[in-house]
C-alpha cells in the first residue's frame, strides 16, 4: 500500500485491514505489540503505523475486533424474523449471533479472554461484553429505560462470559455442547426471573408491617387512645 492510498484511505477501513492482518498473527504471537506490527508489514504501511491507528496498542485492537464481531451479529439478527419469536428464543438467537461473528478465529477469542483477564487490562472485558449484551437487547427489540436497562445488561453479560468459554471448548462442527450449556444458562436465569417476579406478587399480599405494629400499639383503629387518669 503506497503512502498516497495511506493517505486517501478512510481510517477505519485502514483499521480494519490491520484488524484482518493481526488476526492471521495472534494464534502464534498473542494479542501483543509484534502481532500488530507484524501487521502493518503486511498492510504495506509506514512503520510505526500501530501508534497512529491503534495508540492504546493490542488492548485497543481487542475492542475494535470486538465492534466489529457486535456489528456482524447485529446485522445477522436484522435478517431473522424476531417478531414471530418468545423472548428467550430472542436472547438465544443473539447469543449464537455474536459467538458465531467470531468465525475461524476461536483461537484469537481465547487468546483475548486470557490477555482481558490481566489488570492491566484495566477493566476492558467487563465493558465489552457489557456492550455486547447492550446489541443484543437493543437487536431483540429491548427499549427499556428504568431499572431493568441495567439488570437485564448485567444478567446477559454474565451468560456471555460463561457461555463463550463453553462454545470455544466444543471443537464440534455444530457446536452441540456449547448450545446446550447456554440453553442451560438462559433457563437459569428464566426460572430466577419466575421466583422474583412470584416473590414480588407474594409481598405485594403480605400486610403492611409498620400497620400491623400500629394496631398491636394503637388498637385495631390505628387511633391513639385517650389518656385518662387513674385518680
Amino acid at each position: 500500500m503506497s503512502d498516497t492510498q495511506t493517505q486517501t484511505m478512510p481510517s477505519d477501513d485502514i483499521r480494519v485491514q490491520l484488524l484482518n492482518a493481526a488476526l492471521i498473527h495472534v494464534p502464534f504471537e498473542g494479542w501483543t505489540d509484534k502481532a500488530l506490527r507484524l501487521a502493518v508489514e503486511d498492510c504495506e504501511l509506514a512503520q510505526g503505523s500501530e501508534a497512529l491507528f491503534f495508540p492504546a496498542g493490542a488492548n485497543e485492537l481487542i475492542g475494535f475486533w470486538a465492534a466489529q464481531c457486535d456489528e456482524r451479529a447485529r446485522a445477522a439478527l436484522q435478517q431473522m424474523d424476531l417478531a414471530s419469536m418468545k423472548i428467550r428464543a430472542r436472547v438465544r438467537e443473539g447469543v449464537i449471533a455474536r459467538f458465531e461473528a467470531i468465525g475461524p478465529h476461536e483461537e484469537a477469542a481465547r487468546r483475548a479472554i486470557a490477555k482481558l483477564a490481566l489488570p492491566s487490562a484495566g477493566g476492558a472485558g467487563a465493558k465489552m461484553l457489557w456492550q455486547s449484551a447492550d446489541m443484543i437487547w437493543r437487536a431483540i427489540g429491548d427499549r427499556s429505560t428504568d431499572g431493568n436497562f441495567y439488570s437485564k445488561r448485567a444478567v446477559l453479560s454474565a451468560v456471555l462470559s460463561s457461555s463463550l468459554l463453553a462454545w470455544l471448548g466444543d471443537n464440534s462442527a455444530d457446536k452441540a455442547a456449547g448450545r446446550a450449556f447456554l440453553d442451560r444458562r438462559i433457563e437459569n436465569v428464566m426460572q430466577f426471573e419466575k421466583a422474583k417476579a412470584k416473590a414480588r406478587g407474594l409481598s405485594a399480599q403480605l400486610p403492611d408491617p409498620v400497620q400491623a405494629l400500629s394496631k398491636l400499639r394503637f388498637g385495631r383503629s390505628g387511633a391513639r387512645r385517650p389518656y385518662r387518669s387513674r385518680y
